[in-house]
């Protein structure tokens, strides 16, 4: 079971409320996350558009401006060759409606997850050849193909890298390379995705052409926050601006293809969040290069039939709906696999899931992690081999460990918390015996710790601080939502509802005796009721929101979770 530790960080929280005119429980939040200067509370509670870094600063933008520029004039033929996840596309995207507008003769390719696998491969800058390409942009990958870029170059094309990930020890003799993470750049942001790169390099192609900035600021900027969200970057400082700005765009936007993917997954545009990005509306998108091809989700965005694009949003929902099928199945076999075997004693668990599409490793992976706090790698019979992905937790690093059994791969890598790999499967066992053997975590470093920002009593929670706490938001990943907790919870009332059964509407009483509407949802909902009613009391973690419903509005708790 998960440690519950209450963060405790002081400040004079009552200066810092009248400072910003905020409560002092809000104050404290912030304060929970590290932010403590007063332009850092400034930027954190009010930041825009205007405390965008300037794009002119990230190392190759000027250079890859004045390239492109010239290019256009000369009509040459442009092939942006993006990726097939959610960063990938929008970046795709991103690049082919900016050069389009400056006048580019340009197109697009992506790659084939099961064909090519990721980034820039030599079939792709042969297609590339082949059509008479004279320079290729890449985005979202490219760093790490020092080989293929060179075979580009031999082909006497011109080579322009955007990317946003870590260097490699060999760098790519690209004619540009555009990365906030490369030595010398002076950008002071570092965390931004491959769409965000890509729109920071439109933003300056436009203003070199003395373009209106809105031109940039506008759509592009929803898709490049879009991406942020969904290829879960930190949401902090300039990360934070661009998703909050961009869901301001994407509540109101007439864009045919995303107001199509909103409407078939019946959404409230108004309560629009990244919440919805994460798990609703960039699932779509990703779930087309998973199990088809990422261009199905190429040519959504890139509709402007609002029918069409009816019709194509519809089959990427389809196309996600058969996706988290699968994933559900996949982690029931893992479960039934762990529990049923001696995989349960194991402090890193591997499972072998030879059926499973090998694009649903990594989310199943992620999944059996959170169930049971283990760093997990889960695997699949490829063609040539078989193919997996790790997910971690805090204390242990996934690639550093897999790094002292190196010989037993014929490819890997990651990072400390998520690593791919392929492996003959003759040594599935092998791997599953060294990782283990190799392992020093501790119970402790075994059992999760749930970070609890304040224990608040039901008396405290009012709609002013329920809306006021809309000021942090957007919530995700580097900018969590805040967690409360509530002490010896008397459930009053319960009743199950939704046609899956799995959620639960209940009437709380706390200690201080103030009672509130609660919802719960699980998948596990009789043992959740047996668990109530086995228990005089229960602490909970919960975060308030304000339930708007038939014109109605109603304070509720949100429950996280209890013991």
């Amino acid at each position: 079971m998960a440690k519950w530790m209450e963060i405790r960080k002081g400040a004079d929280f009552q200066a810092i409320s009248e400072k910003f005119q905020i409560t002092p429980y809000t104050a404290r939040l912030i304060r929970n996350k590290d932010i403590v200067e007063e332009n850092e509370i400034e930027e954190y509670l009010h930041g825009g558009l205007k405390d965008l870094h300037p794009a002119s600063l990230m190392k190759g933008i000027p250079e890859a401006v004045t390239l492109l520029r010239e290019k256009i004039r000369r009509k040459a033929f442009i092939r942006i060759i993006g990726d097939y996840d959610i960063d990938g596309v929008c970046a795709t995207y991103i690049l082919l409606k900016g050069l389009e507008q400056a006048g580019a003769r340009v197109d697009t390719d992506i790659p084939d997850r099961k064909k090519d696998g990721y980034g820039l491969n030599l079939d792709l800058i042969r297609r590339a050849q082949e059509a008479g390409v004279d320079t290729i942009v890449t985005c979202d990958n490219g760093i790490a193909a020092p080989a293929e870029v060179a075979y580009a170059k031999e082909m006497g094309m011109t080579v322009i890298v955007t990317d946003h990930h870590e260097l490699q020890e060999e760098i790519p003799k690209a004619d540009v390379i555009v990365n906030p993470r490369q030595p010398g750049c002076s950008y002071p942001y570092k965390k931004l995705c491959g769409a965000a790169v890509a729109w920071k390099l439109v933003q300056e192609l436009f203003a070199q052409l003395g373009f209106l900035q809105e031109m940039s600021c506008g759509e592009l900027l929803m898709f490049a926050a879009f991406a942020t969200v969904g290829d879960v970057m930190d949401l902090t400082g300039e990360n934070r601006i661009l998703v909050k700005e961009g869901l301001k765009l994407l509540r109101h936007t007439a864009h045919p293809g995303m107001s199509a993917l909103i409407e078939v997954n019946e959404l409230n545009r108004e309560r629009l969040s990244a919440y919805h990005i994460g798990f609703v509306l960039g699932p779509c998108i990703n779930a087309s290069g998973r199990l088809n091809t990422a261009k199905r989700a190429l040519e959504l965005l890139n509709t402007a039939d609002k029918d069409l694009a009816l019709e194509r949003a519809e089959e990427l929902k389809a196309l996600n709906d058969e996706r988290k099928a699968l994933t559900e199945q996949g982690v029931k076999d893992a479960v039934e696999q762990i529990e049923g075997s001696s995989l349960k004693e194991d402090r890193v668990l591997v499972i072998y899931l030879p059926d499973c599409h090998e694009s649903l490793a990594g989310i199943i992976a992620g999944r059996i992690r959170e169930r049971y706090y283990r760093p997990t790698f889960v695997l699949t019979r490829g063609e040539d081999a078989v193919k997996g992905s790790g997910r971690s937790i805090e204390a242990y690093s996934m690639f550093e460990e897999m790094s002292r059994c190196r010989e037993l791969f014929l490819k890997y890598g990651g990072h400390p918390m998520a690593a791919g790999l392929s492996m003959p499967e003759d040594r599935v066992e092998e791997f599953r015996k060294r990782i283990n053997d190799m392992c020093l975590l501790t119970k402790t470093e075994l059992t999760e710790v749930v970070r609890i920002d304040m224990a608040l009593p039901f008396a405290h929670i009012s709609e002013k601080l329920t809306e006021e706490l809309t000021l942090l938001e957007p919530f995700g990943k580097g900018n969590t939502k805040p967690v409360f907790a509530a002490r010896n919870v008397h459930v009053l009332e319960s009743r199950v509802l939704g046609k899956n059964q799995n959620v639960l509407r209940m009437k709380l009483m706390d200690e201080s005796g103030k009672i509130q509407e609660g919802i719960y949802f699980s998948s596990c909902m009789q043992e959740v009721l047996a668990d109530f009613q086995n228990k005089l009391s229960v602490h909970m973690l919960y975060y308030p929101e304000i339930d708007e419903f038939r014109g109605q509005r109603r304070l509720q708790l949100w429950i996280q979770n209890y013991c």
